[in-house]
């Protein structure tokens, strides 16, 4: 094993704290066990016993000035060590006013905004999730030191703990590949109790160990002990310190503890035998930490038993004044799910995350077009948009798989890595959870990601982190937010097929907190890119595998100061007879089917359809009194629902047929282009439901 025991380090714990916050720890677990789960006033509870000692001992190393954390529900205690007041933690579980998220998260899911010493990063409910944002933390570390000669970063890491039952994840494997290919400083800390639940480790990972299993791991420093013994946890602890904050190496710190309770309050632990429990018991690191302190005379017993009456008041104090806080007022629970402004028009900020925009040096932005002559396809469009504002903003940074030499599947990184250098255009492991993790975190630590999916498809195994970070803002009340571009590919092409000709972009429309652009040409590329890239909110970026390099799509560059406002449709054309509605790859075939209909026809490219131009659509209805929708999604529950349910409601009594819909039906997209053709809406069906429309 690549232990590195040769080690040595001068780093000096703090027993006095580390036993007066164990026993903090402890009466705050009693309190929720025996009482405040009971009366009803805690609904979530998850015991940290036995995985406390550990946790408040590796609490001690987080020191540098822009250090992150992100632990999971049974890392209470770590917070406790690194300042958490007690009363903050009861109001968060207590689902009370204030705290971590105004009761909109479940109490054991924290996180603390912090410049200037150790923030914690917002925990997720989803096991694994927390590994690759620490990747992405770490990454940015680098890149603050190294690109943008920021001092104040040079020794920052990142901790992120994780249980065994993890360490089957994805999140876990891409995060070990990210920070070991990269050479990140960031300490993966296992703490390893045996049961992911009621599953023993062995299912987790072959022999229970994933010390074992990584022992040949190139590039990663491994740790493994006995958790519960106070003198074993701080060497290595402080070894594993030594290696990820001076040398600068991830490092794999895996304890063995006891999980003392069960999973959680309702957890009756049925599944563990009688010895096991009583095995576990007995590895209580709370009795262990006393005799090694009165054995070594850091404490004295009446020490202890003073430690032991503080906390108990301390923990006192703070449930009266939690108890006394009220809840959340419900008339908010809406706000904060994207960035807001105040009556003055002024931008209300998150507190970690995004911090570019804090100070904006971008040049101005203008709703006019000031044309560049020739024609160029949206490829070279969105390239010229990216090369810049890499030029204009240094926080921002490219990246996905082969956007680097290659310059992208699609070609449209190509020469930026050559001219911007590999630390802000750069290829990633093959891994959508490492691409979308690592943005997380590096948007977190005040950079601007830019990632790439290749195509819509690849997007499904980011979902969770995708997810996480659209609710971020509107789960800690916009404590955190992470704004990014996400660009990706899809769509229709010379052929379909259900892996690259995917759409789907109803399920972005459908998530929290995206905003969702589908350019259908050049120079609505340019507009759109640019404002997202400047946004304070995170965007899907769609880009139409067809359109790409349509002649239809084809236009002027509308200039470096060109952007587009989200929310705002365009009329293609205008008339009187019908309203048709449509975005992204279906727009020019719409517009080659008013032509040959010639019907006087408002055309309607919505161009962003989170949020989408209600009001236009609306006022075209009311003119028309008539509607079709197209697009290219599946036509069960695709947003062109959506649009008919609110005009349904708000454009009733002025319609005078029915609104239609023609959509791909609920399959795949198929490869062979006739049977693609087939199901695709095409010029012909477009033109086929004008006219049938028309008749009514």
């Amino acid at each position: 094993m690549n232990t590195a025991e040769h080690l040595e380090t001068q780093f000096s714990f703090d027993w006095h704290e580390i036993a007066s916050k164990l026993l903090v720890s402890r009466e705050l677990d009693d309190l929720e066990e025996f009482t405040l789960v009971k009366n009803k006033k805690v609904l979530y509870q998850f015991s940290a016993r036995g995985h406390d000692m550990a946790q408040i001992i590796l609490g001690q190393c987080l020191i540098g000035q822009k250090d992150a954390v992100s632990g999971y529900y049974r890392s209470r205690p770590l917070l406790l060590a690194l300042g958490l007041p007690p009363q903050l933690a009861l109001e968060a579980s207590m689902m009370k006013e204030g705290g971590f998220s105004d009761g909109r998260d479940i109490g054991v899911v924290f996180n603390n905004p912090k410049h200037d010493g150790a923030c914690i990063l917002p925990m997720s409910g989803g096991v694994g999730a927390q590994y690759t944002p620490v990747s992405g933390w770490a990454q940015a570390a680098k890149y603050h030191a190294k690109v943008l000669n920021n001092h104040k970063w040079k020794d920052a890491i990142g901790l992120v703990l994780g249980g065994d039952g993890s360490v089957a994840t994805n999140g876990f494997w891409s995060a070990i590949t990210i920070a070991t290919t990269q050479k990140l400083p960031q300490l993966f800390y296992i703490e390893d109790n045996g049961y992911g639940i009621s599953v023993p480790s062995e299912f987790q990972t072959p022999g229970g160990d994933i010390s074992k299993n990584l022992a040949n791991f190139k590039g990663l420093t491994i740790f493994s002990g006995d958790g519960t013994n106070p003198q074993q946890t701080a060497d290595l602890v402080a070894k594993a310190h030594q290696v990820v904050r001076v040398e600068r190496k991830p490092v794999l710190l895996r304890l063995t503890v006891p999980r003392l309770n069960g999973h959680s309050a309702q957890d009756t632990q049925a599944y563990k035998s009688e010895q096991r429990i009583a095995f576990e018991q007995q590895h209580d690191p709370l009795p262990k930490l006393k005799k090694y302190l009165l054995n070594n005379k850091f404490i004295t017993q009446e020490k202890w038993q003073n430690l032991k009456k503080e906390a108990k008041k301390i923990v006192n104090q703070a449930l009266i004044k939690a108890d006394n806080k009220p809840f959340a007022n419900p008339e908010t629970i809406t706000t904060n799910t994207f960035c807001e402004f105040d009556e003055k028009g002024r931008m209300q900020l998150q507190q970690q995350g995004g911090i570019h925009l804090s100070k904006p040096t971008f040049p101005p932005a203008s709703q006019e077009v000031i044309s560049h002559p020739g024609r160029i396809n949206m490829v070279t469009a969105i390239r010229k948009t990216l090369d810049f504002e890499l030029q204009t903003n240094k926080k921002m940074a490219v990246f996905g798989e082969d956007v680097g030499a290659k310059g992208g599947v699609h070609a449209v990184t190509l020469g930026l890595q050559e001219k911007y250098g590999s630390n802000r255009v750069f290829n990633t492991s093959l891994s959508e959870e490492g691409i979308i993790g690592r943005s997380l975190g590096m948007s977190l630590a005040g950079l601007l990601p830019v990632p790439e999916i290749q195509f819509r498809k690849y997007a499904d195994p980011a979902e969770e982190q995708l997810n996480d970070i659209g609710s971020m803002r509107w789960r800690t009340n916009n404590r955190f937010a992470a704004p990014m571009v996400v660009r990706m590919a899809g769509g229709y092409f010379g052929c379909g097929d259900p892996w690259h000709s995917q759409t789907a972009e109803v399920k972005w429309v459908h998530a929290i907190g995206w905003q969702v652009a589908m350019p259908s040409n050049a120079e609505d590329a340019v507009g759109l890119l640019r404002f997202a890239l400047r946004d304070n909110n995170p965007t899907i970026f769609f880009e139409h595998r067809r359109m790409l390099d349509h002649i239809w799509a084809r236009r002027e560059y509308p200039g470096d100061q060109y952007v587009i406002p989200f929310g705002k449709g365009k009329k293609i054309t205008q008339g009187d007879r019908l309203t048709i509605v449509t975005w992204g790859g279906m727009v020019h075939r719409c517009a080659k089917a008013v032509e040959q209909s010639g019907l006087d026809i408002d055309l309607i490219d919505l161009r962003t359809i989170r949020p989408w131009d209600k009001e236009m659509v609306i006022e075209s209805v009311k003119k028309t009194n008539r509607c079709l929708i197209v697009h290219e999604d599946n036509i069960s529950a695709g947003f062109g629902a959506e649009i008919a349910a609110v005009l349904a409601k708000d454009a009733f009594y002025y319609l005078d047929a029915p609104i239609e819909r023609l959509a791909m039906p609920d399959i795949g997209t198929p490869h062979e282009p006739n049977l693609m053709n087939s199901v695709v809406p095409t010029v012909e069906k477009i033109l086929s439901s004008i006219q049938q429309l028309d008749k009514n």
